[in-house]
């Protein structure tokens, strides 16, 4: 088979399609012909020298997939060959096929054909497992999303709305807010342009958001306290704004605020499992009359992954990039 490989870190060009051995499934996995994958930030700083995959995962990029069922490894039941499917992964999406535990892999949601498919477990899995199984997000609350475009920011739009939520995301230009509008957000913030602190409180009536998802770190630690409700919940994501940050104890405490921080891809399989399937019990069924739908930008072939990841680090694009194999 073929395979995105990395010989060394560094730009783009380090992403080239080569020809590799096949994996093959051990106990309680399933081999997956692959149809797409989709680029997400991990998958960049794993081609810079940043982020490696965990121990025993694959060593080719790629967190999610989509495609149909090829082989079923000893102790697997509830899968059939020829299944199609989306699935979880630590890694090896961007390939021809790839290795997954089965409890990692979920079944095509109502209305989402098999190449779309491919933007969604990465991105489901990370925002309930954030948004409502950390901060436990309740209706009528107000939701913050940094990076309101991204493809974290758009299903977390979509997911808060259909539990009945009211939402804030911060983008960087119209266009983008516009989408997010469409989306169904409320509060449309341009972080270039505004202060999310105070256009937060003015929306709010002074109260704050109730749950901030944050894709950026230190760079906002401070001010996503300031911008959180009394007895608030910020989950962090991410780094992209840096690693460390001075955190003011006493206005958490005065807020009764909680901060947490998670990573989904070096979980145990077994807390991944639990996760795909709370997503498949909770918000699969949302897509079945179009309350969700996954949000793609642009689809190329899997060969010219090295494309897909300059249109991701330019942040030109809204929701996701797909890499397809064919």
């Amino acid at each position: 088979m073929h395979a995105i490989t990395i010989s060394e870190p560094g730009g783009p060009e380090a992403l080239v399609w080569s020809e590799v051995p096949d994996p093959q499934p051990g106990e309680g996995e399933v081999l997956v012909e692959v149809t797409a994958s989709a680029v997400n930030r991990a998958d960049i700083m794993q081609r810079q020298g940043f982020y490696d995959p965990p121990p025993g995962a694959s060593a080719f990029p790629g967190l999610e997939c989509s495609g149909r069922v090829a082989e079923l490894g000893p102790g697997v039941s509830g899968w059939a060959v020829g299944d199609e499917v989306c699935a979880l992964l630590a890694g090896g999406g961007y390939a021809e096929k790839v290795v997954v535990p089965a409890g990692q892999l979920l079944p095509l949601p109502e209305g989402v054909d098999l190449k779309r498919a491919a933007a969604l477990p990465e991105v489901v899995c990370t925002v309930w497992s954030n948004v409502f199984m950390v901060a436990h997000l309740r209706p009528g609350e107000t939701l913050l999303v940094h990076g309101g475009s991204s493809g974290i920011g758009t299903m977390a739009i979509q997911l808060a709305k259909a539990v009945g939520a009211r939402v804030a995301v911060t983008a960087g230009t119209k266009e983008k807010l516009e989408r997010c509008a469409e989306l169904g957000a409320d509060v449309l913030i341009n972080y270039r342009e505004q202060d999310f602190v105070a256009e937060v409180k003015d929306a709010t009536d002074g109260v704050g958001a109730d749950v901030i998802l944050d894709n950026m770190g230190a760079k906002y630690l401070d001010r996503n306290v300031q911008a959180l409700a009394v007895n608030g919940r910020l989950a962090i994501i991410g780094m992209q704004g840096g690693r460390k940050g001075e955190l003011n104890i006493g206005a958490l405490l005065a807020k009764r605020a909680a901060v947490s921080a998670t990573s989904l891809r070096a979980r145990p399989l077994e807390e991944k499992a639990a996760i795909v399937a709370a997503v498949r019990e909770h918000v699969w069924p949302l897509f079945d009359g179009g309350h969700v739908r996954p949000v793609v930008d642009r689809e190329m072939p899997m060969s010219e992954a090295a494309e897909g990841h300059r249109v991701v680090e330019e942040s030109g694009h809204i929701g996701k990039v797909l890499l397809v194999t064919s």
